[in-house]
């Protein structure tokens, strides 16, 4: 029986807005053209013109083989997986062009695969020159077309990229786990054991490096170190503190300063880069000047550079000297780029809720408050991320906080996504006790002690009973730890709040707790996490607000 390949696309530059298709019939064994068809379909949205792609491609190859298997591949996740009968079609102008589709070759002769948007060029390029006819007023002709051509040549040109979820590639994220975790030679002539995952404590954490451990030293529930006698709530030992000097160690002046700036930031509610306002404004006077790195240290990336510079896999001999010829300790087999293929990883979306009326004014909204629903401008937020998770169509399952506002927001994507939300405890926001309803200067003017002593320490929790920043911690750790389980090689949507996404980041960099005061999070920000079957995690996004705009 012959096999043909069909390649479709579709798009809308608006969406909705002036769309069309495009649609290629491929041979599979040598890969030339056996028929293309496009068409401009006047306004509609991006995903009714792929799946009009995909129906015109299947009744193109229908009429050249009409007893041929087909091999669907297309770069739009909602079509493939809805196809592939893997999710659920609820949009009401999906299903009478999926059941279409569905009717043209007998549903056992059709498979369909997913490939990137770099694969697809040829269908991207007939759908392109769709709509671009139509702006003109004309029809698309076949005779004008240069969609194969370019497609070639881009197959020729380049090689395809590693697929997954937005974010770096995960071959890129697998070198550079293999790189972080090579043997390294120390500036003192001995080597240095590579960073192993924390086993130890329950705030432990997949992906978290064990920090070295000095005599005398107490590990604080996986959170971080503490030599022993220094109080839990002292972070005088933080790099940026004066001697002696605590988070809760502040002036008046100083205090003045940090409220300015709370008061000229963005209305994002984001309590805690607020509070890390105060944090930063705090340590500011007692800030030793950055100098040079000591020999055989690693130092911050340069300025503009994205990480650590890399690492060739050889380098140039040494010169020959009689220190050299002296004999040597075998030396530790070094682990170049290539690491072992992991696997596809569970990725995390991390989403924040849209806007609430209590957002705007920057008050304290946790799980302990009145449950605000969205406000209108949430609401425009949640279909706004909606749509862009739909373009995207990487998400495979929802899961989502028990809190109003979260349900809301992920209720706008699972009806965009034809998917179905699952409500997990585990991510609601923290308790913020008293404070919930305040704004950061209302509980400064009335729990003044309790806050400093929640700025200064993760176990200090608000007043009247909330939630401390280690217990939310210890949570979303075993949250995590189930999904990552549950949903090991899938994309995976999860609707929660501020703490627990900042939380999740935290800990899959290995950063202390006070971190969480220095990351800005805005109302319907997506942010990414991969994790793999190692244990390592890679951060892949955060506070990507471009769908907003």
């Amino acid at each position: 029986m012959r096999e043909v390949v069909v390649e479709a696309d579709g798009g809308s530059r608006g969406n909705p807005g002036p769309a069309g298709y495009g649609a290629v019939v491929l041979d599979p064994a040598t890969g030339e053209t056996l028929a293309e068809t496009a068409e401009f379909i006047g306004v509609a949205t991006n995903n009714v013109a792929e799946y009009k792609g995909l129906v015109a491609g299947l009744k193109a190859a229908r009429e050249l083989f009409p007893d041929a298997t087909v091999h669907v591949r297309m770069d739009s996740k909602l079509v493939v997986e809805q196809m592939s009968g893997r999710w659920k079609i609820k949009h009401p102008d999906m299903k009478p062009l999926a059941a279409e589709a569905g009717r043209v070759f007998p549903s056992g002769r059709v498979r369909y695969e997913w490939i990137p948007r770099e694969r697809n060029k040829h269908a991207d390029r007939l759908a392109n020159e769709a709509m671009d006819a139509g702006k003109r007023g004309r029809p698309w002709e076949p005779s004008g077309s240069t969609a194969a051509l370019d497609a070639s040549a881009a197959r020729n040109a380049a090689t395809p990229p590693p697929s997954g979820p937005p974010g770096d590639a995960t071959a890129g994220a697998a070198r550079a786990r293999a790189a972080l975790t090579a043997s390294a030679t120390t500036g003192s002539g001995t080597t240095a054991s590579p960073p192993t995952a924390s086993t130890g404590g329950t705030g432990a954490w997949p992906g978290a490096v064990t920090r070295p451990t000095a005599p005398g030293t107490v590990q604080d529930d996986g959170l971080f170190a503490l030599p022993e006698g220094e109080r839990e709530d002292d972070l005088s030992g933080l790099p940026g503190s004066g001697p002696g000097e605590g988070l809760s160690g502040l002036s008046e002046g100083s205090l003045s300063a940090a409220e300015e700036a709370i008061a000229d930031s963005v209305a994002s509610g984001d309590f805690e880069a607020e509070a890390g306002a105060l944090a930063r404004t705090g340590h500011a006077a007692g800030s030793a000047p950055a100098g040079p790195a000591p020999a055989g240290t690693v130092g911050p990336a340069p300025a503009g550079t994205a990480g650590p510079a890399a690492v060739p896999d050889t380098a140039p001999p040494a010169p020959a000297t009689a220190a050299a010829a002296q004999p040597q300790a075998p030396a530790a087999p070094r682990q170049g780029w290539t690491g072992p293929d992991m696997g596809a990883p569970a990725t995390f979306v991390l989403l924040r809720h849209g806007e609430t009326a209590l957002t705007p004014e920057k008050r304290f909204s946790g799980s302990g408050g009145s449950d605000p629903e969205l406000s209108a401008a949430g609401l425009r937020q949640a279909e706004a991320v909606a749509e862009a998770l739909a373009t995207r169509g990487t998400i495979q399952e929802i899961v989502s906080s028990p809190l109003t506002r979260c349900r809301q927001t992920a209720g706008a994507v699972a009806a965009r996504l034809g998917l179905d939300v699952r409500v997990e405890q585990g991510l609601r926001e923290t308790d913020f006790g008293a404070w919930e309803g305040l704004t950061f200067g209302e509980v400064r003017e009335r729990h003044p002690e309790d806050l400093d002593a929640w700025l200064a320490s993760p176990k200090a929790a608000p007043t009247g009973g909330g939630e401390s920043f280690a217990t939310v911690a210890r949570r979303v750790a075993a949250t995590r730890d189930r999904l990552t389980a549950a949903y090991a090689g899938r994309t995976v949507l999860l609707v929660t709040h501020v703490t627990p996404i900042k939380t999740l980041v935290r800990l899959a960099l290995g950063a202390p707790p006070e971190s969480l005061f220095r990351m800005e999070l805005s109302a319907a920000s997506i942010s990414a996490v991969a994790y793999y079957a190692d244990g390592n995690a890679s951060v892949r996004l955060l506070n990507d607000t471009s769908h907003l705009r």
